[in-house]
C-alpha cells in the first residue's frame, strides 16, 4: 500500500466525549486496525472494503469510499468542511482502533492536515516507537492506560511508560477506563507511572459505562480517584460523555 493511503473506517464531525477535549467539535478520521482485545470493546476495526463518510459534518449520513483512502482524498474533504463551517471544527481526530498501526501513513498526512487544522492523537499508549517521529506534528496526545481489571489481560505497564515518556514532549493527558472491580493498587501504579514520567500530564478516569449508565457505583469511583490523587493530584472522573448525548 502506497504510504499515502490509508485503511480507514469512517470519516465524521461530531463533539469530542472523552477527557481534556471534552465538548469541542472535532472532525474524526478513524483509522482501521488494532492491536489489543479489551473485554470491554465491541468495535470492530479490521480492515473494510469501504470507508463510510459522513456526508455533511453532523448530518449523520454517510456514504462510502474505497479503502484504502488517500491523503487528497481526506485532505479535500476536510478542507471543505473548515471552508464551509469556519471556527465551527477545534482540531482533528486521529483515532482508532490503533491510529499507530499506520505511522509511516500518518508521517505523511499529519503536515498536511495539521496547516488545515490542529492535530489530536488517540492511541492505546502502547506504541511508542511508532509515535516519536510523529509527536513534532502533533498538537494534543490522549493516552489510553489499558488497566487488567476492565481488559481482562495484563496491564502493559512497560509500554505504557514508555510511551508516555515520548508522549510528553507535546501536550498530552493520560484516561483510563476503570470498573467496580477495578483495585485500588491499579490506581496508586497509574498515579505513580504519571508523576514519574510526565508530572504535568492530567489523568482522567472514565467509569465504564453500560446500557447508557455508568456501570460502578459512586463510593467506589471516589476512592479510585483519592487513590490516584496520592501519587499525582491531577486527576479528573469524566464519564464519556457522548455515549450520554448519543453522539458518534
Amino acid at each position: 500500500m502506497p504510504c499515502n493511503d490509508a485503511q480507514l473506517l469512517e470519516v465524521f464531525s461530531s463533539i469530542q466525549g472523552e477527557a481534556e477535549l471534552v465538548g469541542y467539535r472535532q472532525i474524526f478520521i478513524r483509522l482501521a486496525g488494532c492491536n489489543l482485545h479489551c473485554a470491554y470493546c465491541d468495535t470492530d476495526y479490521s480492515l473494510r472494503e469501504h470507508c463510510r463518510v459522513e456526508d455533511a459534518p453532523g448530518s449523520g449520513q454517510f456514504r462510502g469510499i474505497a479503502n484504502p483512502v488517500s491523503l487528497e482524498v481526506i485532505a479535500s474533504l476536510v478542507s471543505a468542511w473548515v471552508d464551509a463551517s469556519p471556527g465551527m471544527h477545534h482540531s482533528i481526530s486521529l483515532t482508532g482502533g490503533e491510529p499507530l498501526l499506520q505511522a509511516p501513513v500518518l508521517l505523511n498526512w499529519a503536515p498536511v492536515l495539521r496547516e488545515i487544522l490542529p492535530l489530536h492523537l488517540e492511541t492505546n499508549g502502547t506504541c511508542a516507537a511508532a509515535l516519536e517521529p510523529l509527536v513534532p506534528h502533533l498538537d494534543m496526545i490522549s493516552m489510553d492506560v489499558k488497566l487488567s481489571s476492565v481488559t481482562g489481560v495484563a496491564t502493559p505497564w512497560k509500554l505504557h511508560r514508555a510511551f508516555l515518556e515520548i508522549a510528553s514532549r507535546t501536550k498530552v493527558c493520560v484516561k483510563a477506563v476503570v470498573g467496580e472491580e477495578t483495585p485500588v493498587e491499579e490506581m496508586i501504579d497509574l498515579g505513580r507511572m504519571v508523576r514519574q514520567m510526565s508530572p504535568d500530564t492530567s489523568v482522567y478516569l472514565q467509569p465504564v459505562t453500560q446500557q447508557g449508565k455508568i456501570g460502578m457505583s459512586s463510593n467506589h469511583l471516589l476512592c479510585l480517584q483519592a487513590a490516584v490523587a496520592k501519587q499525582h493530584a491531577n486527576v479528573r472522573v469524566v464519564p464519556q460523555m457522548h455515549v450520554f448525548m448519543n453522539l458518534l
